[in-house]
């Protein structure tokens, strides 16, 4: 088996599926009980939490656990615009952002607030100029990802953070960096962020726990009411299991340096053997993540090119795995042609990858074309 959609999910490494087997056979405590269970299952919680705080740099106190960068994203827009809706009515994002984040932004027009949504270029990325014209003393959230998970598009966020300070304005910045964390260096100081919601699927834990760093003395309003845990932001029993997996996973993650050198290389394979096969086209810019490439023919429809190489032994993807059967929004916000985007395919990388999966993807798509 070749998989390439690492941008969906990754598959578990086996410290993190133990972590969770152990959660849940022997340490299996409810973390809210006082008995020596629940202790240690808040001891394997808190401990998760401090590995993850470390690997942005912040407070452990600053990590709330979600069950996904969903709901990671729903409680940082609906939480901060809940809490600052005195101080104004305009939100600031992207065309180009993640459904749970312009699904959320669909409602809060309905609601009644303005939100600005921040053209890209051809490459994906959002001009500077585009944010800082956008920013006003009537902002109160401004929510920009740092990595585009169909693209691998890298947005200047930190632009948003240095136009909020010159406008004087009350709005909180929230960053997704589902598709950025454990693969680029970051933290909230370098990108000037109040909010960033992070994912463990993505990152070789398991599906059903994501993360949101919330700044220190930033206040918003819970979601989801109950028992007050996760500080009373997060209520209802903690998956212990899927925090301590989260945890053990992020701690088995390499180097980011390194990682990123070796995807690179094979990112760089990719590209080299797809710009050689006659009706291929890239459709990721030249400074994207090396960890997502998108690719397009104007010949074979996504599904049908998706079903060819699964016959191979290879997985990829046509695009968000959020956004079945849509048109990318992604593609035709950069100015993609209708009919490259319904033949596109996302090929998304992790450090388990080799390049000799990368070969043998380049000649399943000579292949493929060959047939047509």
């Amino acid at each position: 088996m070749v998989y390439f959609d690492n941008s969906a999910t990754t598959k578990v490494c086996k410290k993190s599926a133990e972590k969770a087997l152990y959660l849940m056979t022997e340490g299996f405590g409810n973390p809210s009980s006082v008995h020596s269970l629940g202790v240690d299952a808040e001891g394997e919680m808190e401990n998760a939490r401090k590995i993850i705080a470390k690997k942005i740099s912040c407070s452990p106190a600053e990590i709330t656990f979600t069950s996904c960068g969903t709901e990671a994203n729903n409680l940082a827009i609906f939480g901060a615009v809940s809490k600052n809706k005195r101080l104004g009515k305009k939100i600031v994002t992207t065309c180009v952002e993640h459904p749970s984040v312009l699904n959320a932004m669909k409602h809060l027009e309905n609601e009644g607030y303005e939100v600005i949504y921040l053209p890209v270029d051809k490459e994906g990325c959002v001009l500077a100029k585009d944010i800082e014209n956008a920013i006003d003393k009537n902002t109160i959230l401004v929510s920009i990802m740092l990595i585009n998970n169909e693209s691998g598009a890298i947005m200047p966020v930190k632009v948003a953070r240095d136009a909020i300070i010159k406008n004087n304005s009350p709005a909180l910045l929230h960053c997704d960096c589902v598709q950025a964390f454990g693969k680029i260096d970051f933290t909230p100081a370098t990108l000037g962020a109040d909010l960033i919601s992070i994912s463990g699927h993505k990152v070789h834990a398991p599906k059903g726990i994501g993360a949101l760093y919330i700044k220190k003395g930033i206040k918003i309003n819970p979601q989801m009411l109950g028992g007050g845990q996760e500080k009373g932001l997060r209520s209802g029993t903690e998956a212990v299991e899927l925090i301590g997996a989260f945890g053990e996973a992020v701690k088995e993650l390499p180097t980011v340096d390194i990682a990123e050198k070796y995807i690179r290389n094979i990112n760089n394979r990719l590209r080299e053997g797809i710009k050689s096969i006659d009706g291929f086209f890239i459709n990721s810019g030249e400074n994207a993540s090396p960890y997502i490439l998108n690719v397009s023919t104007e010949k074979i429809p996504s599904e049908v090119m998706i079903r060819f190489l699964e016959s191979k032994g290879i997985f990829v993807s046509g695009g968000s795995a959020c956004s079945k059967g849509a048109r990318s929004h992604v593609l035709l916000a950069q100015g993609v042609s209708p009919k490259r985007i319904d033949c596109a395919i996302r090929i998304s990388m992790c450090s388990d990858n080799t390049m000799e999966e990368a070969e043998l993807l380049l000649d399943a798509l000579k292949e493929a074309l060959n047939l047509v």
